[in-house]
């Protein structure tokens, strides 16, 4: 398989070129991996429409919690 070329995209975002990209993926994830990819998993479930509006609208607010707090440790 060509170095370039993608076989996937998790939630529609994260590339991944083989099966074991995925598993580096998974064996050296980090918190702040972990914390994408969570947040990436939730935005990619809301816009296929799996949740209901007040699923959403708690989601979104955990995301803004999440993210808030995650730019804050970043920051300071």
């Amino acid at each position: 398989m060509d170095e370039n070329q993608i076989l996937t995209k998790l939630f529609g975002t994260i590339p991944i070129s083989d099966e074991s990209h995925l598993e580096v993926l998974l064996n050296q994830m980090s918190k702040d991996d972990a914390l994408y990819i969570l947040i990436q998993s939730v935005k990619y479930s809301y816009h296929q429409g799996i949740f209901s509006i007040g699923e959403t609208e708690v989601m979104s607010k955990a995301l803004r919690i999440l993210t808030r707090d995650s730019e804050e440790k970043k920051e300071g």
